[in-house]
């Protein structure tokens, strides 16, 4: 027996390689399959079936594509109502694979259709439950992306989830191992631990979903500090269910562009420029009104965040050698309008005579220099989350998280220096590049961010543990 955990952590999510006996089972398959297909092939084994949990929100599934080209059944939970061909399990069914078992356990909660999969080895011994969005490492899956105006309510949901783990994973062996679907970083959970599996044992006794409590208690915990999720979440979701592009279909489509002509497309169509270059290379030279998104970071979730319509046009900026990991990265999250790159990168657009902007970056020291000088009296932004803010932040700075910076704007001096931060300096330039882009020329960015400023003389609040934090 094979259980493998594929891990991406771009986009926080885990998927899952089994094999027994020259067949293999998939779980929730990322959207570009070919990684799967060379695995089962390299081993000798076919690929017989894919386990999807739910409907995933947060990326693109690439369970279709990969039944086309293996020719595996697609497998749903319960409540599952799928445009395509699939086979939708009842609670408790059993699937063979070689030698092992894989158990439906029916998990509503994060969503009607959220089912786990319990792993049975050759000896009749419950190995690991693939848990999906039910049950994180820390955490258990939101309850508020599946409600139905009028008929499901989120504090609904969080009461089937309450009944799910209670009823169907906690009375499972302590010595099961967890699979999640996500671990920290990812929108569908709130607090979920950086480690990617657990037991089950270990997870009773830390998880503060599973701690004793009431129902009503556990429904007041799950739905207490949930943000608003990215927009693109119910797209994604009706994406998995109906049908999308390969990924052979999107890449052909993405052309190579001349700066003449990446100029011309972003003029006549509209569309988004995207600057996936790391921070402090971005900063001095950039196509004017163009984003800093970078490659080297969580960009699928933040292209997701930041870009509201899914349908948006975008152009893209890289290095040659991520060009087609920029591609891929968009389309796991379902941006499939892409028109093009920028061929040669800023170095072509450079050499053609096009204009060019810069944004300043000055060194955490810097900061504290100028801060001392002004006495105090900067107009300090800081773009992390609440809670980040919360546990230790600039006396006297100004909290704006990035994922809501848009609706902001107003709160930015349009005659002061603006100095923006957030932790170590991915999302502040990608503030300063919106800034920018909506007319903000007097914006500074701390290079480093606040780890960086912690370690100098600029005052700070006390520090509170963000465990002790919602």
């Amino acid at each position: 027996m094979i259980v493998e955990q594929i891990y991406t952590g771009c986009l926080a999510q885990g998927a899952y390689y089994i094999q027994s006996e020259g067949e293999v089972a998939i779980i929730d398959p990322l959207r570009e399959v070919q990684p799967y297909i060379a695995k089962a092939a390299r081993n000798g084994a076919k690929i017989k079936y894919i386990f999807e949990t739910h409907f995933h929100a947060d990326f693109v599934s690439g369970h279709l594509d990969l039944s086309r080209q293996t020719g595996a059944q697609i497998v749903y939970g319960p409540n599952a109502n799928p445009s395509f061909d699939c086979i939708v399990a009842e609670d408790n069914q059993v699937f063979q694979v070689g030698k092992v078992s894989i158990k439906v356990l029916h998990t509503p909660g994060h969503t009607m259709e959220s089912s786990c999969y319990l792993l049975i080895d050759e000896n009749g011994h419950e190995h690991c439950l693939f848990s999906g969005d039910t049950l994180f490492i820390g955490d258990v899956g939101r309850p508020d992306l599946a409600q139905k105006l009028g008929s499901i309510t989120t504090k609904d949901l969080a009461g089937f989830l309450y009944d799910s783990l209670r009823n169907k994973i906690m009375t499972l062996s302590d010595d099961l191992i967890i699979y999640p679907a996500h671990g920290a970083g990812s929108a569908c959970g709130k607090n979920m631990s950086k480690e990617t599996f657990d037991t089950l044992g270990n997870q009773k006794a830390t998880n503060y979903a599973l701690k004793e409590q009431t129902k009503e208690d556990f429904i007041a915990a799950v739905t207490d500090g949930l943000l608003p999720p990215p927009y693109y979440f119910p797209k994604n979701v009706m994406m998995n269910k109906t049908g999308i592009k390969t990924m052979d279909e999107i890449v052909k489509s993405v052309q190579a562009l001349s700066p003449e002509a990446f100029e011309v497309a972003a003029n006549e169509t509209g569309a988004i420029v995207i600057d996936t270059r790391t921070a402090q290379v971005f900063k001095d030279a950039f196509i004017p009104n163009s984003i800093n998104i970078g490659i080297k970071g969580d960009f699928a979730p933040w292209i997701g965040t930041l870009i509201t319509d899914i349908e948006q046009e975008i152009l893209f900026v890289a290095e040659e050698e991520n060009i087609d990991e920029v591609i891929t990265r968009l389309s796991r999250v379902g941006y499939d309008n892409v028109i093009g790159y920028l061929a040669g990168g800023i170095n072509a657009w450079v050499a053609a005579g096009k204009e060019t902007d810069s944004i300043e970056s000055i060194s955490a020291t810097e900061f504290a220099k100028r801060f001392e000088e002004a006495e105090g009296n900067l107009v300090v932004k800081d773009v992390r989350k609440q809670t980040e803010y919360t546990a230790e932040h600039v006396d006297e700075a100004m909290n704006i998280p990035l994922a809501v910076l848009s609706d902001n704007m107003a709160e930015f001096s349009k005659t002061e220096t603006n100095y923006i931060h957030c932790a170590g300096g991915y999302r502040s330039m990608m503030a300063s590049s919106i800034l920018k882009a909506r007319g903000f020329d007097n914006v500074v960015d701390v290079a480093g961010g606040f780890a960086e400023i912690a370690k100098t003389s600029v005052p700070k609040t006390d520090f509170v543990c963000p465990s002790k934090l919602k």
